[in-house]
């Protein structure tokens, strides 16, 4: 495949609690859709783990060209330099993501308002509730 359009979302009950993550993945007029408990994390723990799970997914699918969209700013400002990593678990959780992304042609995240990536966001939600 060679573009994909993918939202993530974690989320976090108690932060740190339980926590799910959700993605959504369109690539040549297909979906994939991600929900997945992912055990007692912060709510910055949940955003890295989602988007680590995306682009796992799009390395599997073969995707070149990669666009991330999130409702997380400290997501995608640290993983596009805008800001440092400070806490010792992101920082673990930024490197795998600064070695996923190393494997695509192009890659992008961009910040979207919370009502552009609602689909993402239930996902994350009915993880945790279907745990």
């Amino acid at each position: 495949m060679e573009r994909a359009e993918t939202y993530v979302d974690g989320a976090s009950r108690g932060n740190p609690g339980p926590a799910g993550i959700g993605v959504v993945i369109k690539a040549d007029g297909k979906v994939f859709k991600i929900a997945e408990y992912v055990g007692t994390r912060t709510n910055n723990q949940a955003e890295y783990l989602a988007l680590i799970k995306a682009l796992t997914k799009l390395r599997e699918l073969d995707v070149r060209k990669v666009y991330v969209y999130s409702d997380s700013v400290l997501l995608v400002k640290q993983v596009n330099g805008e800001y440092r990593v400070r806490h010792p678990e992101l920082k673990t959780l930024h490197e795998k993501v600064r070695e996923l992304v190393a494997s695509f042609e192009d890659f992008h995240i961009i910040h979207v308002d919370r009502e552009k990536n609602r689909e993402a966001d239930r996902l994350a939600n009915e993880a945790i509730e279907s745990r």
